[in-house]
């Protein structure tokens, strides 16, 4: 990522004849907000010394001694954006309280991120992570949902439609290759480089973006900047996207798989040639790091009732605790076709795009350090390799799985969570507001009738 400083910032503006300034940041759920100035001369020193107020208790925060938060523009994140009619340069917001310190917020997911990466060096010696995403989701045609006090429904309408054999499926039934090089040029606009995009498994619609390797901050920037540039892309064309990690019965689902290696004195920390996969006992740990704590990470990694219609055997849902070669049941694979020493890597599969991205980084990261920090080797704790069929050998095998529903995901975190705690990083207030954020969605849910729901019983 460019390093900007407010000179270039400025000279942006001045070149570009740039009319507005937009102040981006997430909520605690992972749902992008925006607030838009009007340029005038000096704007941006007046916006790094006071900032732009706003009510963080609207954005799902817990407070704090007051509500009163305060945007700051990162200028290192700054883009035009493409999709705003009038010229407008876009930053990504620090989010400070407005003490007189100015001090960062604990629960504004960019500075978690920082704090982890500072955690990582200081606990085990490597200087960075990095990490690739997956991006998995469906175009449809149409797409229609309500749900009231008489009534509740979804319906789609797709476009393409395979009996089997949808993975990288060629034009012309592949109708939305197309979309997905227009979409990927977009992408590289806001400065994320696309490594590849296919068709996937899901036959009616499923489609696939992956993205190189970047730092822990700046790839979770990019996964807010990815599903927005998809968004509006697919609105500018009347389809629709939903990266929703089970939106359609019997389809595969969308994930966001994460492959992961870290670096020092700028190689690879986790290659030695000959072992398995090539990975060395660093990674083993981290490995043995995040599988042991898989349950609890899901609370993060998995956040929504939907997410568990997912992670269910069948459909290469990766619901063991396992990790291997080849074996996409397992949460954590190391890829097979990997030669280059320095992106020897695993590849944590489970995660979907209804996470908030910096809370599920740094949580997985969080659970590697633990690994390391007391040595947790997944071939003593009987998590593998596997590199044959686990769903069938489950109970000769001892396997664990991960939660069968956000309520067990909410429960495992509340049982184990001294890891997201380390170095201060996941605060009380954090952790209790996201649970009282997840359970009161579960109570939303689980009181709301189903339309299945009368297909069953309605007449009993």
């Amino acid at each position: 990522m460019p390093q900007y400083t407010i000179k270039q910032c400025n000279d942006l503006i001045k070149n570009k004849k740039i009319e507005f300034i937009d102040l981006k940041c997430i909520d605690l759920q992972g749902r992008l907000h925006h607030i838009s100035l009007p340029v005038y001369p000096g704007i941006l020193e007046k916006l790094l010394k006071e900032g732009v107020g706003f009510d963080g208790s609207s954005f799902g925060f817990s407070k704090v001694e007051n509500s009163d938060m305060i945007q700051v523009p990162d200028l290192d994140t700054a883009v035009i954006d493409p999709f705003r009619d009038a010229p407008t340069l876009s930053f990504y917001s620090h989010i400070l309280l407005t003490d007189e310190k100015r001090s960062p917020f604990s629960q504004d997911g960019r500075y978690l991120a920082k704090k982890a990466e500072v955690l990582l060096k200081k606990l085990t010696g490597v200087d960075k992570s990095w990490w690739g995403p997956e991006f998995e989701f469906y175009i449809f045609s149409k797409v229609e949902y309500d749900t009231r006090t008489a009534a509740s429904f979804y319906r789609v309408e797709h476009a393409e439609e395979f009996y089997k054999k949808a993975y990288h499926a060629a034009n012309p039934f592949d109708v939305y290759d197309d979309f997905r090089d227009e979409a990927c040029k977009v992408l590289q606009r806001f400065g994320i480089k696309v490594k590849y995009h296919h068709h996937e498994t899901g036959e009616r619609g499923q489609q696939e973006i992956e993205t190189y390797f970047h730092d822990l901050l700046n790839t979770s920037d990019h996964i807010i900047t990815a599903k927005y540039a998809l968004f509006n892309l697919a609105r500018l064309k009347d389809l629709f996207i939903t990266f929703m990690p089970k939106p359609m019965y019997q389809q595969a689902g969308n994930g966001m798989h994460l492959h992961l290696y870290v670096t020092k004195n700028g190689k690879n920390a986790f290659y030695k040639k000959g072992e398995y996969g090539n990975i060395n006992e660093l990674g083993r740990y981290f490995i043995g790091g995040i599988l042991k704590h898989g349950p609890a990470l899901s609370a993060f990694t998995n956040p929504s009732t939907n997410s568990f219609k997912r992670l269910v055997p069948g459909f290469e849902a990766p619901v063991a605790l396992t990790y291997g070669t080849g074996n996409r049941a397992s949460a954590i694979r190391i890829p097979k076709y990997v030669t280059n020493p320095q992106e020897a890597r695993f590849e944590y599969r489970p995660s979907d795009a209804t996470a908030n991205p910096y809370l599920c980084l740094v949580s997985i990261l969080l659970a590697g350090i633990d690994g390391v920090v007391n040595k947790i080797d997944p071939v003593k704790e009987g998590y593998g390799p596997f590199d044959k069929n686990i769903i069938d050998d489950t109970a000769k095998e001892n396997i664990h799985f991960l939660p069968r529903n956000l309520d067990e995901a909410l429960d495992a975190l509340a049982e184990d969570n001294d890891f997201l705690r380390r170095g201060n990083i996941f605060t009380d207030e954090l952790l209790d507001q996201w649970v009282k954020l997840k359970h009161e969605e579960i109570k939303a849910i689980g009181t709301m009738p189903h339309p299945f729901e009368y297909k069953m019983y309605f007449n009993l």
